[in-house]
């Protein structure tokens, strides 16, 4: 497989590929690309169905079963920036298929673990496959569509997160009860492995060079014709403008919200409506449902309004925003019953819609050469606003205060990710013509 970053072989760009195959083969990437996405939250959630059984098999306490979950998501956070840079200079496809081999080899190990060690070692293994794939695959499947479409592309990619949750946990649970929780894992694995094969038979390095859209570094739209980034832009052109520490610390703050109603659902669904444990879920999945459904819709919908003028992408999220704040504020603050639930609801559709948004806007402010390591950049702020944050946040108020108060004043988040939003979209243009002088003058050097 060719890893290199630039065209060598004149003979095999000059040529283009067939029309019927450039019009499919981008389906075929984002397919790919999604498809092992869900594995990545598969793998890494369907852990949850299976703790009560590890509880009583091998008598592990609740912080230990913790540990095995919080693992991945240590990896995940330290692990994403260098290795995919790692990737923007090695090659992206290959590092993809490294990454999915490993996580998927490391399930495997899951389901032959014989106590807590060696399932811990598993877990860990598993995050360090994952580290990078959010950031890596979102840069591979960005880079075969034109810009237009960045919002709505990134909004579904990163809702294969929530489908991936609860296809994990809701398979896992089956899977478990009917031929034994070590199944669960093997199956994850299986359907890893599977990916892999099909992303190393269908998509290759040159493939996906040839059919990478030019940008214009002041439009961001694409050139006529599809061509390799023969210049590598500094690290330091990730922090280079203020509108891109703002989309950075805006889209990790506005996932605070979709984390904490990720994460703490169940738990109040059988506190404040008494339902048992398995119902709990069940209600709590749907929602998180919907968070997923909302990322895509919103994306949609942003790449409609910021078509021709893509400054407007930076007001549809703080629209979203601001319907969350409003929705989930007075959904928590109402009793229980029907009207809380609905709000709740039409919450949760919004609760993470500028998510598409924010790495359009990151896709936009940063050149493409290193567009995989400002991925991850994202997924960092994610993980240290939001994904991390946000559960352990609301489970240390809930211990003082009780978790029906700590949801009640989760929303507020929103103001945080508001205000952040408001400075990046008045400081936007500042930011393309800073990208655009950076990068007029490598290309003069």
């Amino acid at each position: 497989m060719d890893i290199s970053t630039t065209p060598t072989d004149s003979s095999a760009t000059a040529a283009a590929p067939p029309r019927s195959r450039s019009r499919i083969f981008p389906w075929v990437v984002f397919g790919l690309t999604f498809g092992l996405m869900l594995s990545d939250y598969m793998s890494r959630q369907v852990l949850a169905a299976v703790f009560p059984m590890l509880k009583s098999e091998w008598g592990l306490s609740d912080s230990r079963l913790g540990s095995l979950s919080s693992i991945v998501a240590l990896m995940v956070g330290l692990l994403a920036f260098p290795l995919s840079l790692v990737a923007d200079r090695w090659g992206r496809v290959r590092s993809m298929l490294i990454m999915a081999t490993v996580w998927s080899l490391a399930t495997l190990l899951c389901a032959l673990a014989t106590g807590y060690g060696q399932m811990l070692g598993a877990r860990f293994l598993v995050g360090v496959g994952e580290a990078a794939y959010g950031s890596v695959g979102a840069a591979v499947m960005l880079s075969v569509f034109a810009p237009r479409l960045r919002a709505s592309l990134s909004g579904a990619f990163l809702a294969g997160g929530s489908f991936g949750s609860v296809l994990g946990v809701a398979l896992g649970g089956v899977v478990a009860a009917h031929i034994g929780w070590r199944w669960t894992f093997a199956l994850m694995a299986g359907l890893g492995l599977l990916l892999v094969g099909a992303f190393r038979i269908l998509i290759t390095e040159s493939d996906l060079r040839r059919h990478t859209f030019a940008e214009s570094p002041v439009t961001g739209e694409a050139d006529a014709a599809p061509t390799g980034n023969a210049v590598r832009a500094p690290l330091s052109s990730l922090f280079s403008s203020v509108s891109v520490w703002c989309a950075y610390i805006g889209g990790g703050l506005q996932l605070f919200v979709a984390a904490v109603l990720m994460a703490w659902l169940p738990s109040f669904f059988n506190r404040s409506y008494s339902l048992p444990t398995d119902r709990a879920g069940l209600v709590a999945s749907g929602y998180v449902l919907l968070i997923g459904t909302g990322m895509v819709g919103c994306g949609i919908l942003t790449d409609r309004v910021g078509r021709r003028h893509p400054a407007r992408q930076w007001s549809s999220a703080l629209v979203y925003c601001t319907i969350s704040l409003i929705l989930l504020t007075v959904a928590f603050s109402l009793r229980t019953g029907p009207v809380q639930l609905t709000l709740l609801a039409l919450g949760a559709l919004t609760a993470a819609g500028s998510a598409g948004a924010t790495s359009s806007m990151v896709a936009t402010l940063t050149h493409a050469s290193l567009r995989a390591t400002a991925f991850a950049t994202v997924t960092l702020a994610n993980n240290v606003f939001g994904l991390a944050l946000g559960p352990l946040v609301v489970g240390f108020l809930a211990d003082h205060y009780g978790l029906a108060t700590a949801l009640r004043l989760v929303p507020l988040t929103y103001l945080g990710a508001i205000a952040a939003l408001a400075v990046g979209r008045y400081t936007y243009p500042a930011g393309l013509r800073r990208l655009a002088r950076w990068d007029m003058a490598s290309s003069a050097a």
